[in-house]
């Protein structure tokens, strides 16, 4: 059974309100420096990393360390925002969703959520995937059986386990909670 380590990425320059794709910070660099620790001693493992720059930057010191190429994949980029919404509205939004659930989101979310939970379920080796909160969440959720945005509150750098089965994804264990500054 494959087994798959979903890292959320390092701490980021700036919020999602102020930057789309900001890169790590001091902090986020060393979370990443951090997680050669804890995973370096499995691989080499592929790597695949969401487009946006602070997954990218967190999966490449892992990358060097194993000496493999970070594969980018759209399908565990952020959650996305409503169309027509500006940027300076989207952590408002966002915490509004994320106490909720992705049926009341609709369909374009719910979507989002299917994508990220086929890509991971259709994996058949072990791997490392550097994604987001709520991606991570929704992978989370799914094995659960609950519909929440948030079931987790999920640490940068913060590791959780799957494996992948002919039932489906199991939850071998959820990664480190904080409190989740949403930024």
């Amino acid at each position: 059974m494959p087994r798959l380590y979903l890292v959320r990425h390092g701490r980021a320059t700036s919020g999602w309100d102020v930057d789309s794709d900001p890169g790590l910070d001091a902090v986020g660099r060393r979370q990443a420096d951090d997680l050669v620790e804890r995973l370096g001693p499995l691989g080499p493992l592929p790597i695949f990393s969401s487009p946006l720059r602070r997954c990218q930057e967190t999966a490449a010191a892992l990358a060097a360390h194993w000496q493999v190429e970070v594969a980018i994949e759209p399908l565990v980029a952020e959650v996305p925002s409503p169309l027509g919404v500006p940027m300076a509205e989207r952590v408002a939004w966002l915490r509004q969703a994320m106490a909720g659930t992705w049926t009341a989101l609709g369909p374009r979310w719910t979507d989002y959520r299917d994508a990220v939970l086929d890509f991971i379920g259709s994996r058949t080796v072990d791997m490392v995937v550097v994604s987001h909160f709520i991606a991570i969440n929704a992978v989370i959720g799914s094995c659960r059986g609950e519909d929440r945005l948030v079931v987790c509150s999920l640490d940068n750098t913060s590791v959780t386990i799957v494996e992948t089965t002919a039932s489906g994804l199991v939850l071998l264990e959820a990664g480190h909670e904080a409190d989740t500054l949403i930024r």
